[in-house]
C-alpha cells in the first residue's frame, strides 16, 4: 500500500495503484472505530445532564443556563484552539483531550452518591465543552491528513453516520439506564467512552505535516485567531456561510433541552421515553450523513445547505406544537437529517479550500464566530419557553431558520459550485 499525493490530494492507495475504499484504510478504520465508540457514550450524556438538571431542580431555564454556559466556554476555548492545534501532535493532543474528559465525566457519578450536587455539573460541563472545542478543532485537521482532500465529503459523512447509528442505541439505552438507575449512572458510560476512545487514536498513525507547513512557534494567539478570520473574511462563501450560521445557532443551541422539556413537562413522559426520542433523532442523523455526499454532487454546495436549513427550520416551527410523542420523534428526525447535511458540507467545504498550514486557525476562527452568541440564544430560548410555553417558542425560533435560508439566497452561499 502507497501513500500517494496529486494536485495537492493525498490518498491511500492499493498495489494496483486505486484508491482504496475507506473501509478498507486502517488508520481511518481505527479513527472511525474509536469516534463511534466515544460518540456511542457521548450520547448517554445528551440525555443525562439535561436529567440531572431537571431532577433536581425542576426548571428548563436552568437547563438552558447549563447548556449556555457550557457553550460559553466552549466559544472562549476556540479563540485559543486552532493556535495550538497547529503547533502540537494532533494525535496526542486527541488521546489527552479524551482521557481529560474521562476523568471529568467520570467525576459526576462518584459525587452523585452523597446526592445531587447541581453546582458540579455548571463546573464539570464548561471544563469538558472547552476540552472538547479543543478536540473538535484537531479532529477536523485530522481527517484531511487520514483520507486527502478530494474523499472529504465521504469521509465526513461516514464519520457522521455511524456516530449517528451510535447516537440512536446510546440515547436508547439512556433513557432506560436514567429510568431505573438514575441520570447520573449515564454519564459514568460517557466517561468510559472516551477513554476506550483514547486507547484507540492512541495507535492510529496521521500524516505529519512537513516543517514547512508548521505554524511559527511564538505568534500571539490574536495574530494567530486574526489569520484565522482574515481568510475566512477573504472567502466570499465562508464569510456568508459565517454569518449565517451565527444567527442558526443562536436559535437551535438550546433546542435539545426545549424537546426534553416539552416531552417531560408538557407531555408527562417518562425518561425512557426521552431516550427513545432522541434515539429516533439520531436516525435522521444517520440518513443525512449517508446522504450528504451524493446529494451534495448532483446539487452543488448551495443548494444542499440552503435546503437542508430551510427544511430543518420549518421541523423546529412544528416540534412545540406536536402533542403526539411519535410526531416529535419524527420532527426531531427531520430537523437532525438537515442539520447533518448542512454540517457535513460545511465542515467539508472548510477542509477542501482551507490551506494545511491554516486549517485549525481557520478552524477555531470559524468556531469562535459561528457559535458566539449561541450561549446567549440557548438562555433566551429555554427562558422564554419556561416563561411563555414551548409552543410559541419553536414556532418562533423555527420561522428565523426559515429566513436565515432565505437570506442564503442573497449570498454567494447560494452560487457554491457542485462538488
Amino acid at each position: 500500500m502507497a501513500y500517494r499525493a496529486r494536485s495537492g490530494r493525498s490518498q491511500r492507495t492499493g498495489l494496483d495503484g486505486r484508491p482504496q475504499p475507506l473501509w478498507r484504510q486502517r488508520d481511518f478504520g481505527i479513527f472511525w472505530a474509536a469516534q463511534t465508540l466515544s460518540f456511542l457514550g457521548d450520547s448517554f450524556a445528551l440525555i443525562a445532564l439535561p436529567l440531572l438538571v431537571l431532577q433536581a431542580t425542576g426548571s428548563l431555564a436552568r437547563m438552558g443556563l447549563l447548556t449556555a454556559v457550557g457553550g460559553a466556554a466552549s466559544v472562549v476555548a476556540a479563540v485559543f484552539a486552532g493556535a495550538l492545534v497547529d503547533r502540537v501532535d494532533r494525535r496526542r493532543l486527541l488521546v489527552v483531550c479524551d482521557l481529560v474528559r474521562m476523568v471529568l465525566y467520570g467525576l459526576v457519578p462518584v459525587v452523585w452518591l452523597f446526592g445531587p450536587r447541581v453546582w458540579l455539573l455548571y463546573a464539570v460541563l464548561p471544563l469538558c465543552e472547552a476540552v472538547g472545542m479543543l478536540f473538535a478543532v484537531g479532529y477536523v485537521t485530522v481527517v484531511r491528513g487520514l483520507v486527502g482532500t478530494g474523499r472529504l465529503t465521504e469521509a465526513n459523512g461516514r464519520l457522521n453516520a455511524t456516530a449517528a447509528a451510535a447516537g440512536v442505541l446510546g440515547p436508547l439505552c439512556a433513557g432506560l439506564l436514567a429510568a431505573r438507575t438514575g441520570p447520573a449512572a449515564a454519564v459514568g458510560v460517557d466517561a468510559a467512552g472516551f477513554g476506550v476512545s483514547a486507547a484507540c487514536l492512541s495507535v492510529v498513525r496521521i500524516r505529519r505535516r512537513p516543517p514547512d507547513e508548521q505554524a511559527p512557534g511564538k505568534a500571539a494567539l490574536w495574530r494567530d485567531l486574526r489569520a484565522g478570520m482574515a481568510f475566512l473574511y477573504g472567502h466570499p462563501v465562508l464569510r456568508a456561510l459565517t454569518a449565517l450560521l451565527f444567527v442558526f445557532s443562536f436559535l437551535t443551541l438550546g433546542l435539545n433541552d426545549l424537546v426534553i422539556y416539552h416531552l417531560k413537562h408538557d407531555l408527562g413522559q417518562d425518561d425512557g421515553t426521552v431516550g427513545s426520542v432522541l434515539a429516533t433523532g439520531a436516525l435522521g442523523t444517520v440518513t443525512g450523513s449517508l446522504l450528504v455526499a451524493r446529494v451534495r454532487r448532483r446539487l452543488g454546495f448551495g443548494p444542499t445547505w440552503t435546503a437542508a436549513v430551510a427544511v430543518s427550520g420549518a421541523a423546529v416551527a412544528g416540534l412545540g406544537w406536536a402533542q403526539d410523542v411519535p410526531v416529535v420523534g419524527a420532527l426531531a428526525a427531520v430537523f437532525l437529517a438537515c442539520v447533518a447535511v448542512a454540517g457535513t458540507c460545511s465542515m467539508s467545504l472548510r477542509q477542501e479550500v482551507t490551506p494545511e498550514p491554516l486549517l485549525g486557525r481557520v478552524t477555531s476562527a470559524f468556531w469562535t464566530l459561528h457559535y458566539a452568541a449561541a450561549p446567549v440564544g440557548a438562555a433566551v430560548l429555554t427562558w422564554t419557553a419556561e416563561h411563555h410555553g414551548t409552543a410559541p417558542v419553536a414556532l418562533a425560533a423555527g420561522g428565523a431558520c426559515v429566513l436565515v435560508a432565505t437570506v442564503a439566497l442573497l449570498t454567494p452561499v447560494r452560487g457554491a459550485g457542485r462538488g
